[in-house]
């Protein structure tokens, strides 16, 4: 398992100050889909990186919440991934990016039904198999709802997590957009929460359009994380214990200074929850 510190996701045009300062950080991430090449200067700087930190990998693009079957040489590519670099987690996300060999090159909310749920765990119980390893879940961050949707997102996970064994990735940022985007409560879905199958959570930030109806949020990881979202990460972590928890930005880069400020605050708040459980 990961350590239950803060991680970072690993850019390269950050690799030289990771080299030089050798930060305090529990983890690295990285997105499985850039690194199934053989070799090159990636995998270089990534069993460099490897040889010093824990590493958590995480993909985008296996489409579990599709209609269609898994893509077998995908799963070939992860397996021989996770093999080389023995990761201590891999996770991916509740979603759909591909139909009819169709790539839509974005993660799309799925209705919550019994048949959905069904697709899902299948897929899962092939990805754990062909990869030799349990997977963690992400719930996602969305922008509508499905009229057909009968079951709860909190207990279609809980549901996904207790049929495949597979444990779950909080992302407390999707939780604040999606509840703030569909005017629900987030403190209301993480107590409903299956906290107990949490093995990662994920930080990020997100950009606020204003709509006659009210704020929609976009899930951009183009920022820093906000103050809303701290907030429920912090209650979160002192109610139920710290996890490993990731900061995520991956767009508009900024320099690794200011990514170590934002791991730093994640780190300074799993510290407190330590001495809260402690006390």
């Amino acid at each position: 398992m990961l350590p239950t510190n803060a991680g970072l996701g690993f850019k390269p045009e950050h690799f030289p100050a990771v080299i030089e300062t050798k930060p305090p950080l529990g983890f690295f991430e990285v997105h499985a889909e850039n690194y199934m090449g053989a070799g090159g200067m990636p995998h270089a700087m990534l069993e460099r990186l490897r040889a010093d930190y824990a590493l958590s990998i995480h993909g985008v693009g296996l489409s579990i919440g599709g209609a269609d079957p898994l893509d077998k040489t995908h799963l070939a590519r992860l397996r021989s991934l996770c093999d080389r670099y023995q990761p201590e987690s891999f996770s991916e996300h509740l979603a759909w990016a591909s139909h009819g060999g169709e790539w839509m090159h974005d993660l799309l909310p799925l209705p919550y039904t019994d048949e959905t749920l069904d697709i899902v765990c299948d897929h899962i119980d092939q990805l754990q198999e062909a990869l030799g390893r349990k997977m963690l879940l992400e719930n996602p961050a969305t922008y509508l709802t499905f009229v057909q949707s009968d079951i709860p997102e909190t207990d279609f996970l809980a549901q996904i997590a207790r049929r495949t064994g597979c444990g779950l990735l909080l992302d407390v940022n999707n939780v604040f957009v999606s509840c703030v985007n569909h005017r629900t409560d987030p403190r209301a879905y993480l107590r409903a929460f299956p906290i107990e199958a949490v093995g990662e959570i994920h930080l990020a930030g997100h950009e606020t359009e204003e709509l006659p109806s009210g704020p929609l949020l976009i899930d951009s990881h183009g920022r820093e994380v906000s103050e809303p979202v701290w907030g429920l990460f912090a209650e979160t972590v002192t109610e139920y214990g710290p996890r490993p928890s990731l900061v995520e930005w991956d767009n508009d880069v900024p320099d690794f200074a200011t990514l170590m400020t934002e791991a730093s605050r994640a780190e300074a708040i799993l510290e407190d929850a330590r001495h809260a459980l402690a006390s």
